[in-house]
């Protein structure tokens, strides 16, 4: 009985660090994989891609020291501001308003086009209405100017 409950333990243990290897070989892969694609190294994100939980990467300590090493290479320098954000907020701020604002002299353009055809159209009917009155369109003469202002 002992013997079976060796080779039991013995087969289990066997599997165990043969589980354990695969699953530090596909977090490895994955820090490369992360690595080539150029993104953040972290403990979630090499999870993720290696499919292992983030107890069994802070439970090795080869994996998460080479994890902090990365980390700490990715990290911006706190000394100075993070710039990027800050111009790139500012940028997209900007460009919004400067959006927001062509959009705005568009429809001004289009009202003031309306307004002008209208104008356009009232003016014509205005000039047909004084032809139809015999209008020629020379002012009237003084003297007939004179004589209405005297019989006022």
């Amino acid at each position: 009985m002992t013997d079976a409950r060796e080779r039991r333990i013995a087969t289990l243990t066997t599997a165990a660090k043969v589980k354990s290897q695969t699953k530090t070989d596909a977090a490895e892969q994955a820090i490369r994989r992360l690595v080539k694609r150029g993104e953040p190294i972290t403990f979630q994100a090499i999870g993720r891609e290696a499919g292992v939980s983030h107890a069994f990467l802070y439970g090795h300590p080869d994996l998460r020291g080479r994890i902090d090493r990365l980390r700490a290479q990715n990290r911006p320098n706190h000394a100075e501001p993070a710039p990027a954000a800050t111009e790139s907020t500012l940028v997209s701020t900007l460009t919004s308003q400067v959006n927001q604002l062509k959009k705005q002299h568009r429809q001004q353009v289009q009202a003031l086009h309306a307004a002008l055809e209208q104008a356009h159209g009232e003016n014509l009917d205005l000039r047909r209405e004084l032809a139809r009155r015999g209008w020629t369109g020379q002012p009237a003469a003084p003297a007939d100017h004179a004589a209405s202002i005297a019989t006022t």
